[in-house]
């Protein structure tokens, strides 16, 4: 059945006015087994719609490769809300913020020197209208205009925070109509007039992004709706985590629950986020204001569902406020779910990095350095390897254009470990050795910054060059590690006690739940279930335990491979049945 959504002075679904209260799921951070679960308490909770982003570089992780299978199903997600009567707000750019890794563009845009984002440049919008042919083709049929359930998308992402390029903002809208683009468009700023003013568009309704001040924040909007229904795109109920900041982020219950009674008296809600999942694999972004904070694999957010999709009082709240704007269904909820606790399990078999390499990576013979892209990897970890043949001693080293995190090490012992801002002075260090001896750099892209100017200068790795006791040091082979491959390990090569190294476990499931594996002990890496990207772990925390959903458990033999790359490890981790984020 078809339908028309438009926007006047308020919100119109097939002629009658209509308000939007939704909430917001991202399907790339859920289980697909878990979507309907999800969407089934959105709509309990009183919701009637869904918003999604859309996140280009899992879509299109190599130029021309596309995916639409599994966690990036998109269609199927949509269908799932419409068999259960939701509408949906789709917000596919192609920059989606988010927290996410790189704001959601691809990598592989770095590779091109004099890339520019987010603005008229020619080659970033010719990649843009490639993706978007591809992705529309399956958009554009799940409008409500040809019987589908999406009333509504949006025009790039809160792009008045970032430029003023209303050409830029022209275009972007030009191409989703060239592409199919049928339902209404909106844009989404911060509440303020700057942001605001260079993030309208022309025919595009102006919605706000904030936490809080509902009334003060609709004044705002209000001028430049031009008589059109005010809402809030997100409604920020709580904050993420970045590693290092002291204890998981809440937001004010008490005062949110006013908000969004206020909210839905003024105008319209999209709550940010209803449930937050998970960044899974090397997907987190981070920020960069005075120093690098990359995001923790949690992206609870303080939703009012948790990680997991357990209710929450929030829950509770939210639905008492929303029953007095509109009815409330009784949902009935049809995916069981359980957790478990699996207990403590000791490694079963070790290897080395240095001894595993030839396992899961081929060297690339250079004689300046490569950064990450220019080599054609997007994630995880890359390992720079020379000899010393000429040097005597390293009392001085500087890694030039260097992100994020590096892990240096001479004959194969510990040197330095340098972050962030410590790559951007000389490091002052000691090491004796014979000639020939190896100098191995093991470089994390701990996730690009997903916000701001920064952007442009996210090449991972070593971009630069390598400078020993003041000269520059060529003649390297470049080992692309984006662990992908961890099946391949050889655990037989061998184990050097102090050095990174893949730790193999095995768990024997006979009844799935959801579980969460706990590293404390652990230093920092990432860890792999079946070989499937959990994330990473750090000691620093807040987040102690990586949430594991039942559906990645096989019954029967599992395997969990963990990659540390500091040297601390206890042998052994431990699957609980609850979170510890902090």
């Amino acid at each position: 059945m078809t339908h028309t959504f438009e926007i006047k002075d308020q919100f119109y679904l097939d002629k009658e006015p209509f308000k939007i209260i939704s909430g917001g799921i991202h399907y790339f951070r859920v289980v697909p087994e878990y979507w309907r679960d999800r969407l089934e308490k959105l709509k309990a909770m009183g919701c009637n719609t869904v918003e999604t982003y859309v996140p280009w570089n899992m879509h299109e992780p190599k130029k021309g490769q596309f995916c639409f299978e599994g966690m990036m199903d998109i269609r199927r997600f949509i269908e799932t809300a419409q068999e259960l009567g939701l509408w949906v707000i789709v917000r596919p750019s192609p920059y989606i913020c988010a927290e996410w890794e790189f704001g959601g563009l691809p990598a592989w845009l770095l590779a091109e020197d004099g890339m520019r984002l987010r603005g008229c440049y020619e080659p970033f919008l010719t990649h843009i209208r490639e993706y978007y042919q591809v992705l529309f083709e399956i958009l554009k049929p799940l409008q409500v205009n040809y019987g589908g359930p999406v009333i509504l998308m949006q025009v790039e992402n809160e792009y008045g925070y970032y430029g003023d390029d209303t050409e830029y903002l022209e275009t972007m809208k030009q191409i989703m109509i060239d592409y199919g683009t049928v339902v209404p468009l909106v844009t989404s700023d911060g509440p303020m007039d700057e942001s605001l003013s260079c993030g309208r568009l022309p025919g595009v309704l102006p919605t706000g992004n904030f936490g809080s001040r509902t009334e003060e924040r609709f004044e705002v909007l209000k001028k430049y709706t031009d008589g059109g229904p005010l809402m809030c795109t997100e409604f920020w109920v709580g904050w993420f985590d970045h590693w290092g900041n002291g204890g998981h982020m809440r937001g004010n219950l008490e005062e949110s629950t006013k908000d969004l009674d206020k909210m839905l008296e003024l105008g319209h809600v999209n709550i940010y986020m209803f449930e937050g999942g998970t960044n899974f694999g090397f997907m987190n972004g981070s920020n960069y204001y005075d120093e690098l904070t990359p995001d923790v694999t949690s992206y609870d957010y303080d939703g009012v569902l948790t990680e997991a999709g357990d209710f929450t009082e929030k829950y509770r709240r939210y639905q008492e406020v929303i029953r007095k704007h509109a009815h409330v269904p009784e949902v009935e909820f049809t995916t069981p779910i359980q957790k478990k606790a699996y207990g403590q399990l000791t490694a079963d078999a070790k290897v080395g990095l240095f001894e595993a390499l030839e396992d899961i990576a081929e060297p690339v013979s250079e004689k300046f350095l490569q950064s990450m892209e220019k080599l054609g990897q997007s994630y995880g970890y890359i390992l720079y390897s020379t000899k010393l043949e000429r040097e005597q001693n390293i009392e001085r080293i500087r890694l030039w254009d260097a992100n994020d995190r590096a892990n240096l090490f001479v004959d194969r012992k510990p040197l330095v470990t340098l972050y962030d801002r410590e790559l951007l002075t000389e490091a002052q260090v000691k090491a004796e050795f014979e000639p020939g001896a190896p100098l191995d750099i093991l470089v994390e892209n701990m996730g690009r910054v997903n916000f701001g100017p920064r952007m442009e200068h996210q090449r991972k790795g070593i971009d630069g060059h390598v400078q020993i006791n003041g000269h520059t040091h060529l003649n390297w082979d470049h080992y692309c590690l984006p662990l992908d491959n961890v099946e391949q390990l050889d655990y037989s090569r061998g184990y050097t006690e102090g050095l990174p190294a893949f730790w193999h476990f095995t768990l024997d499931v006979e009844e799935a739940g959801d579980t969460w594996l706990d590293f404390e002990g652990w230093g920092k890496g990432c860890i792999f279930l079946n070989g499937f990207n959990l994330g990473r772990f750090w000691e620093i925390g807040p987040q102690k335990r990586l949430y594991i959903p039942a559906p990645l458990l096989k019954q029967g033999r599992n395997e969990i491979v963990v990659f540390e790359t500091d040297g601390k490890q206890p042998g052994v981790i431990t699957l609980k049945d609850e979170p510890d984020i902090g």
